[in-house]
């Protein structure tokens, strides 16, 4: 009958549709592909603006890196490490610096548009390749900022309440974790959404703007890391550094791997490419400097705090902190907070200005709606991309608490480090 497929017909038009995904899924992206070199000739209106020299993307690497884990991480892996948690950091920097440097090789190689670890697959291995690794990373951010903004968010909550006006006077669905519902699988939460959409507006505003906010934030946490390390030089007792590895190698190894993540930060600096005043020079510097700087900073944070107080004595929620006030040192607490709030506040900002530009990458490459590769013709910035980023991290903050959402954070990064150092033996 007219209008009625016969088997055959069906057969054919499957095996139509799966020899074109196939093609489609394995080609690759030209390393200077059309679209590519007219925006790295800035001839387009659709390109990204140049404002970012070698400083912001150095501070783009240590805002996206030192949040408030610094002041945290070092001492609840010290509780197991020891002493020996400074050779913790040093091997897990170590390591990073070999990813970094195939970061930096590739961002040498390839034309300076977003993309990051996203371009670096689709240009050596393919799209499909590509496009898990977008949805890998994306996994990672998306939680990462939802469960930042959290914490954020309490932090924030703690440093009000040290006005008289404030104590105990900040509900739960504000303040500290929220309004748990459904046994605590769903906890509301209105500060954190409200954080991710004043960044949202101030990414949307423009690099310029937002390379201000994090710069400043950036430098005024480096300064309260350093007059940490500094105060707490005064009160180290060197008997505490001994045995510097009370529970062997293994321990020391295993806390390698719980840091790793304190040091991915350089992903966004890859993603600044099309920002940047001069990408062929600058990129590869601000990777490898932005992460040596962050390796002094937790070095020293790691000697102080395990040189103050004993190793086993030190607390699981605030171990540095607890370290000053021991010590009477109360004032250093205090500004051990602001440091947290500047640290997230930043690791928040540059999450999400990285997350629009993979957006905007995938836009387009017609993997996504063209919707998501529009510029702002005044701003310069990927406006629809960088609203629908501050919608999903929105959602996921104002309705999950950072428990719910820790369980899969590291699974993108992980991954997506992996793809870049396997498509960098790949380009070799």
């Amino acid at each position: 009958m007219r209008g009625q497929k016969t088997p055959s017909s069906s057969s054919s038009s499957s095996s139509s549709w799966f020899s074109h995904f196939c093609s489609s899924a394995l080609r690759t992206k030209p390393v200077n592909s059309p679209l590519d070199t007219v925006l790295v000739s800035r001839n387009s209106t659709d390109a990204l603006v140049r404002r970012l020299g070698l400083l912001d993307l150095i501070l783009i690497g240590v805002g996206a890196s030192i949040g408030a884990g610094i002041f945290v991480v070092t001492g609840t892996v010290a509780r197991d490490a020891g002493p020996g948690v400074t050779c913790s950091f040093i091997l897990a920097g170590l390591s990073c610096v070999l990813n970094a440097l195939c970061y930096a090789e590739l961002a040498s190689r390839l034309p300076a548009v977003v993309g990051g670890a996203y371009l670096y697959a689709y240009s050596a291995f393919n799209e499909l390749t590509a496009f898990l690794v977008f949805g890998q990373l994306m996994i990672d951010y998306h939680i990462g900022a939802a469960s930042i903004a959290r914490s954020l968010a309490s932090y924030v909550v703690t440093i009000l309440e040290m006005f008289p006006v404030f104590k105990d006077n900040i509900p739960s669905w504000i303040g500290h974790g929220g309004e748990e519902f459904f046994g605590g699988t769903l906890s509301i939460n209105l500060l954190a959404p409200f954080l991710l959409a004043l960044l949202t507006v101030i990414l949307c505003l423009g690099v310029g703007e937002s390379s201000i906010v994090n710069s400043f934030m950036t430098v005024l946490k480096v300064i309260i890391v350093i007059i940490v390390i500094f105060v707490g030089a005064f009160e180290v007792d060197v008997s505490n550094w001994s045995p510097f590895a009370p529970h062997g190698v293994k321990e020391i190894l295993t806390g390698a791997t719980i840091v790793f993540f304190a040091y991915v930060g350089f992903d966004a600096v890859a993603n600044s490419a099309e920002e940047s005043r001069r990408p062929q020079r600058d990129l590869p510097l601000a990777i490898i400097g932005s992460l040596l700087i962050c390796i002094a900073l937790y070095i020293g944070v790691c000697l102080v705090i395990t040189g103050m107080v004993p190793y086993y004595l030190l607390g699981e929620d605030a171990p540095l902190a607890e370290a000053f006030s021991s010590k009477g040192l109360k004032f250093v607490s205090i500004l051990i907070s602001i440091g947290a709030v500047a640290g997230l506040t930043t690791t928040l900002l540059v999450g999400l200005y990285v997350q629009s530009r993979l957006y905007l990458g995938l836009g387009r490459d017609g993997l996504l709606p063209s919707l998501f590769s529009k510029v702002h013709p005044t701003r310069h910035t990927p406006i629809h991309s960088q609203v629908w980023v501050g919608i999903v991290a929105g959602a996921l903050g104002g309705l999950f608490n950072v428990h719910m959402l820790s369980h899969i954070l590291s699974v993108g990064a992980l991954t997506g480090c992996r793809q870049v150092i396997l498509l960098f033996q790949h380009a070799s």
